[in-house]
C-alpha cells in the first residue's frame, strides 16, 4: 500500500518521488485540472456568485490517473505550489476526486515546501495541514472578478469600439500607465540650459575637473544660464579668475547591500543586467526551482520564485554567513545577520525570498549543468542572496570648493574613494540607461588642501536640454505596478505578455510604446469606465482580496459590492452612440493624431480635398482617420496598429519599404502590406510569366515593418533553415514558420516554438528540447508484421490515432493510447486506415461539395505529410525509452473572438 502525492509538474514529481521512496506514488496535475468555461454564465452573480467548472481532456486524464493510484491508498497528500493558486489547484483536485467517490476511506492532507530539496520535502511531509479555506476563497473571488470584468467589459469594447480585443481588471490599468506616460512625452517641451566647467591642476601636477556653482555671489539653479550669451559671460568670468582651494569636505558613507530577490526585483534586475523579459525570466526560474540534472540526481537550485517576501530561513542565513567568512574573510561578515522588510504596497510576505537552496552550489560549479540563460539567472540569484548578508561598503566622499581671488566665481569638484568594498566585492545593482546619477565611485580626486593654488586649464560652456520622462521598460513598469499595489508577483509577466499579444503595445529598444489601438482602448475606458481603470481603485480591490485570503473579509460580500457598481456602469453604456464614442476619443486623442504643425498650419485640414476636416472615424474593423466631406472626399489614413486588419496596420508608410538587395541574387528585398498582414518579398513578379511568383515570407510576431532589417528579411526568405543534426537520432532538424507560428521539425515530427524564441537564431539545444516534448507524446507499438516498419500511436488535434507509414486510423471513442496494442492497431489500420494526403491536393472536382474523410481529423499539428523512415525510427527509438507517454505539448490555437484571454492575468495569482 502506497500513499499518493500530487504536485503540479512532472519534473517535480520525478524528483520528489526519488526523495520519498517506494512508499509513495507521486503524480503531476500539470497545473490546473479545470477552469471556468469560456462562455457567458460560468459565473452567476444572481446565485451568490456560483461557478461552473469544466475539466479539459488533460485534466480528466490526470485525475483518472490519481483515481487509479488511490485504490488501496491510506492518505492523499496535495503538494501543489505554496501560493494562492497552488491552494486552488489542490482544492480542484480534491473536488474532482470527491465527485468520482475516490476519497472514501482516504485521508486528504495539504503539504507545502519552499524548495525542492530532500530536507525540505521530508520536513513538509512530517507537518501536513488541511486546505486553507481563506486562500481558496481569495482565489475564487479573484477568478470571478477577472472573469466578470473580461466577459462583461470586452463585449462592450467590441460593440462600441470595433477592432479592440479585450479588457482586463489589471491589464487595462497597466495599459493606462503606458499610454499616460506616452502622452506626457508628447506634450513635453524641452527647456534649454547651460553649464560651465573647467579643468584645474594641483601644485603636484594632478588634473581634475570642476563645475561652476556660484556666480557673483548667487547660487546657480538649473535654468539660471538659459541662453548662450549668459553661458559665455559666465565662462569669461571663470576664464578671467585666479583660483585656489577654498574648502575640502570629507565624510564617510556606508552603503548597505540590497535585500535578496522577490519576484518583482528579480524580473527588474534580470531585465537590466541580462536583457531577459519578464516571461523568459519566470520560465527560466521555474526550471531552476523544479530541478536540474546534477551528476545523475535532479536537484532544485533555487527556492520558490513567486514571492514578495525578502526574508530567508535562519538555516540558509547561517550557511551563507559561513560561506562569506570562508570565501571572502571574516571582515566581510557583519556582526549580526541582516534582517529585511519589504517596502512594497500590499506585500503578503508569505514565502521566503528567492535564494539558492544550497549556497555551496556556486555558479561556477553549476555552470556545466545549465544552459546559458539558466547559468546567468542562477548566478544573479546566488550573488544577490549572498551579498545581502555581507558587510556594508564604506566610501570616502570628497567635495572641494574652488574660488577665485575676486570672489566672483565658485566651482565644485566631487569624487569618492571606496575605502572598503564590502558587498560590492560580489554584487552591485544594475541601473536603467536613463539613470543620470553621477558615477561618484568611479571618479577620484587628487589630494588637495585648503588655500592650495590651482592652475586653470580650459573653460567650457555646454548646452543641455531637459529630457522627457522615459518610457516604461519591463523592469520599470513592474516596479511601478508593485509600488502602486496592482497585480501580484506571479501576474506581472502574464499581464505584460497579454498587452503585447493584443497588439496594444510594442517593445522598442526594450521600452513599451503604446500602439494606437491601445491608446484608443485606454481613452474609451477612461472616458466611460474611469473608476475601473483607476490605479487607486484597483489597488484598493487588491487589498480587499488580501483581506479575504487573511480571513478578514467575506468574499461574496466583496464580490457583491463590486458587481453592483460595475454592472450599473456597464448598463449606462447601452445608451452610448457611435457619435458619443467618436467625440470622446477624438477629443482625448486629437493632440496625438493631429500634432501641431511646425509652420502653424491646421493639422486637421484634409490633404486630399483641402476643405474637409480630418477626424477619428470608426469602421467595421476599427478606427481610422477620415475626411468630414465623405462621401465626396474618400481620403482615409490608417492608424499605427500592428496586424493589417481592415483599417488597422502598423506604422509602415505607403504600404511598402525597400530594405536593400539580396546578397546573392541582388534582387530588391521589400517589406509590404497584404490583406493578411505584413510580409517580405524577394524581387518582383515577371510580367511575361504570370504563374511565376516572387518568394515571400510573413513577418512573425515581434517584428514590425519599420524596424525589420535586411539581414532579418533575408533570413525569413531563407526559411526553413537547418538548425543542426539531432545528437541521438542523427536526423536533420529544421526551423521554419507555419500557419500556427514558428516551429522546429525533424522528419514528420513538428514542435511549436514559444513566443520568446527567435526562429532565425534558435539553436540546436533549444530545438532538441522542443522536439523532446513532442516525441514524448508518441509511443511505438512494435513492428508491422508485413514490412517490419514501426506502428506508432500518437495524439492529434482531434484525438489519438495509430499510424503506419502513410496510413492512419482513429482510435475508437473511449480507447486511450495506453490501452492500444499492436494487434489492435494493425486491425484498425486494415479496417479503417486511410492514406494521408498532401495538403492542398483535393481530389474532388472544382465547385463540388467536399465529403468528410475518415482521416481528416487525424492530422497532428505537424502538417499532413508522410513521415520518412528515419523519422519513424526516431519516434520508435524515443518512445521505447519510456513506458508511459508524457502529456502532449500544447499546440498553438487559432485566434478566437472571446474574452477568455482577457483573464490570463489570473494565470498564477499569488
Amino acid at each position: 500500500m502506497t500513499d499518493v502525492v500530487v504536485v503540479e509538474s512532472p519534473a517535480k514529481a520525478k524528483t520528489i518521488n526519488k526523495y520519498l521512496g517506494d512508499g509513495y506514488t507521486v503524480l503531476a496535475s500539470f497545473g490546473h485540472v479545470r477552469d471556468l468555461p469560456p462562455k457567458d454564465g460560468s459565473v452567476r452573480p444572481e446565485e451568490g456568485f456560483a461557478m461552473d467548472w469544466q475539466a479539459d481532456e488533460r485534466g480528466q486524464k490526470q485525475v483518472a490517473a490519481i483515481v487509479k493510484a488511490l485504490k488501496g491508498a491510506d492518505t492523499l497528500y496535495l503538494a501543489t505550489d505554496p501560493d494562492r493558486e497552488g491552494e486552488a489547484i489542490s482544492w480542484h483536485v480534491q473536488a474532482m476526486l470527491a465527485e468520482r467517490k475516490a476519497l472514501e476511506g482516504v485521508h486528504v492532507r495539504r503539504v507545502t515546501f519552499n524548495e525542492i530539496t530532500k530536507g525540505a520535502i521530508k520536513e513538509a511531509m512530517a507537518h501536513p495541514r488541511d486546505l486553507d479555506l481563506p486562500l481558496i476563497e481569495a482565489y475564487l473571488a479573484r477568478r470571478a472578478l477577472d472573469y466578470l470584468v473580461g466577459f462583461t467589459l470586452s463585449p462592450v469594447l467590441w460593440r462600441k469600439l470595433p477592432g479592440s480585443k479585450s479588457a482586463g481588471r489589471v491589464q487595462s490599468v497597466s495599459l493606462r500607465l503606458i499610454c499616460e506616460r506616452e502622452a506626457e512625452i508628447e506634450v513635453f517641451k524641452a527647456r534649454e540650459y547651460w553649464t560651465v566647467g573647467a579643468t584645474f591642476m594641483t601644485p603636484a601636477g594632478a588634473p581634475f575637473t570642476a563645475r561652476l556653482t556660484h556666480l557673483d555671489g548667487k547660487k546657480l539653479e538649473q535654468f539660471d544660464l538659459a541662453t548662450e550669451e549668459q553661458a559665455h559671460a559666465a565662462r569669461d568670468a571663470v576664464a578671467a579668475g585666479t583660483f585656489s582651494v577654498r574648502s575640502v569636505e570629507r565624510k564617510k558613507v556606508r552603503r548597505n547591500p540590497p535585500p535578496p530577490f522577490t519576484t518583482s526585483t528579480l524580473q527588474q534586475e534580470a531585465s537590466r543586467k541580462l536583457g531577459m523579459g519578464a516571461q523568459g525570466t519566470m520560465r527560466t526560474a521555474q526550471q531552476l526551482y523544479e530541478g536540474m540534472d546534477i551528476g545523475g540526481e535532479t536537484v532544485g537550485l533555487i527556492t520558490y520564485m513567486r514571492t514578495d517576501g525578502v526574508t530567508m530561513a535562519n538555516d540558509a542565513i547561517a550557511d551563507i554567513r559561513r560561506h562569506i567568512g570562508s570565501d571572502f574573510g571574516a571582515n566581510y561578515v557583519p556582526p549580526q545577520p541582516r534582517v529585511y522588510t519589504t517596502k512594497a504596497k500590499n506585500a503578503q510576505e508569505a514565502h521566503e525570498a528567492v535564494r539558492p537552496t544550497d549556497v555551496s552550489r556556486t555558479p561556477a560549479s553549476m555552470a556545466r549543468y545549465l544552459n546559458d540563460d539558466q547559468r546567468r539567472l542562477y548566478e544573479l540569484i546566488w550573488k544577490r542572496a549572498v551579498a545581502s548578508q555581507m558587510q556594508s561598503a564604506e566610501l570616502d566622499q570628497v567635495a572641494v570648493d574652488i574660488a577665485d581671488g575676486a570672489g566672483r566665481a565658485t566651482l565644485r569638484a566631487t569624487g569618492s574613494i571606496v575605502a572598503f568594498d564590502g558587498f560590492l566585492k560580489l554584487y552591485s545593482e544594475g541601473r536603467d540607461e536613463t539613470d543620470k546619477a553621477a558615477d561618484d565611485e568611479s571618479r577620484m580626486l587628487p589630494p588637495m588642501a585648503e588655500r592650495d593654488p590651482l592652475k586653470r586649464g580650459d573653460v567650457t560652456a555646454e548646452q543641455h536640454f531637459t529630457q522627457p520622462p522615459p518610457r516604461y521598460s519591463e523592469a520599470s513598469l513592474v516596479k511601478k505596478m508593485e509600488e502602486i499595489g496592482i497585480g501580484r508577483p506571479s501576474t506581472y509577466a502574464s499581464i505584460l505578455t497579454v498587452l503585447r499579444d493584443r497588439n496594444y503595445v510594442r517593445l522598442e529598444n526594450r521600452r513599451f510604446v503604446p500602439e494606437d489601438r491601445g491608446r484608443l482602448v485606454t481613452a474609451f475606458l477612461v472616458s466611460f469606465f474611469e473608476r475601473y481603470v483607476d490605479t487607486q481603485f484597483t489597488a484598493g480591490l487588491e487589498e480587499q482580496l488580501d483581506d479575504i485570503s487573511g480571513g478578514r473579509a467575506d468574499w461574496r460580500a466583496v464580490m457583491s459590492a463590486f458587481w453592483d457598481a460595475f454592472s450599473a456602469a456597464v448598463a449606462q453604456t447601452k445608451e452610448l452612440t457611435i457619435t458619443d464614442v467618436i467625440d470622446a476619443l477624438d477629443r482625448d486623442l486629437g493632440p496625438h493624431f493631429f500634432p501641431p504643425q511646425p509652420d502653424g498650419a491646421d493639422a486637421r485640414r484634409c490633404v486630399a480635398c483641402g476643405s474637409g476636416r480630418l477626424g477619428l472615424k470608426l469602421g467595421r474593423y476599427g478606427a481610422f482617420i477620415g475626411c468630414s466631406n465623405y462621401p465626396e472626399c474618400q481620403y482615409t489614413r490608417r492608424l499605427a496598429v500592428d496586424g493589417g486588419e481592415g483599417e488597422g496596420g502598423d506604422s509602415l508608410k505607403d504600404g511598402m519599404r525597400l530594405l536593400g538587395q539580396h546578397p546573392v541574387t541582388s534582387e530588391d528585398i521589400t517589406v509590404k502590406r497584404g490583406p493578411w498582414g505584413l510580409y517580405v518579398q524577394q524581387g518582383e513578379p515577371d510580367p511575361a510569366d504570370k504563374k511565376a511568383k516572387p518568394k515571400r515570407a510573413s513577418l512573425p510576431r515581434g517584428l514590425d515593418g519599420d524596424s525589420i532589417t535586411l539581414e532579418q528579411a533575408v533570413g525569413l526568405l531563407g526559411l526553413p533553415r537547418i538548425v543542426g543534426v539531432h545528437p541521438e537520432f542523427g536526423e536533420s532538424i529544421e526551423a521554419g514558420l507555419g500557419r500556427f507560428g514558428p516551429y522546429v521539425k525533424m522528419g514528420a515530427i513538428y514542435g511549436s516554438l514559444d513566443k520568446d524564441d527567435d526562429v532565425l537564431s534558435v539553436g540546436l539545444n533549444r530545438a532538441v528540447d522542443v522536439l523532446a516534448k513532442k516525441l514524448a507524446s508518441v509511443r511505438t507499438l512494435g513492428a508491422h508484421p508485413k514490412d517490419g516498419e514501426p506502428v506508432i500511436v500518437r495524439k492529434g488535434r482531434f484525438g489519438p490515432y495509430v499510424q503506419h507509414g502513410q496510413v492512419v486510423a482513429n482510435l475508437p471513442r473511449g480507447e486511450s493510447m495506453d490501452d492500444t496494442t499492436l494487434e489492435g492497431a494493425v486491425e484498425l489500420l486494415v479496417e479503417k486506415g486511410k492514406p494521408l494526403k498532401p495538403k492542398g491536393k483535393a481530389g474532388a472536382k472544382k465547385g463540388a461539395k467536399a465529403k468528410p474523410k475518415a482521416s481528416a481529423k487525424t492530422s497532428d499539428d505537424a502538417e499532413a505529410k508522410a513521415p520518412r523512415k528515419t523519422a519513424a525510427k526516431a519516434v520508435g527509438k524515443a518512445a521505447s525509452a519510456t513506458k508511459k507517454p508524457a502529456a502532449k505539448a500544447k499546440a498553438p490555437a487559432k485566434r478566437k473572438a472571446t474574452a477568455k484571454a482577457s483573464s490570463s492575468e489570473t494565470a498564477k495569482a499569488d
